[in-house]
């Protein structure tokens, strides 16, 4: 069974940083492209950032452009989020996923994690 499981989130005082992390487990033949998603209390969700599977090509929301980096680790079946500069209209509970051919089914699927909580202070 694939898992998606996050880790990183906080509570951090705007202006500040946060690195999150998003590791894949299970059995896997290979990874597509993988990416974050957040939700604000009250709010639609939002595409943050995407990455594709050689990590050659990236996509950000215009609303974090130039503050977040998206990478990867393809040995470790990882995605990252590195913020920077935060805001307080950053909080929102951030999610990853990920486009990956499981073992046992015919195809690539989304599988999604459980998400963690970014907490901005201001």
């Amino acid at each position: 069974q694939v898992q998606l499981v996050e880790s990183g989130g906080g509570l951090v005082q705007a202006g500040g940083s946060l690195r999150l992390s998003c590791a894949a487990s299970g059995r896997i033949f290979s990874i597509n492209t993988m990416g974050w998603y957040r939700q604000a209390p009250g709010k639609q969700r939002e595409l943050v950032a995407t990455i594709t599977s050689s990590g050659s090509s990236t996509n950000y929301a215009d609303s974090v452009k130039g503050r977040f980096t998206i990478s990867r680790d393809n040995a470790k079946n990882t995605v990252y989020l590195q913020m920077n500069s935060l805001k307080p209209e950053d909080t929102a509970i951030y999610s990853c996923y990920a486009v990956l051919h499981a073992v046992g089914t015919m195809t690539f699927m989304t599988y999604w994690g459980k998400g963690t909580l970014v907490t901005v202070s201001s």
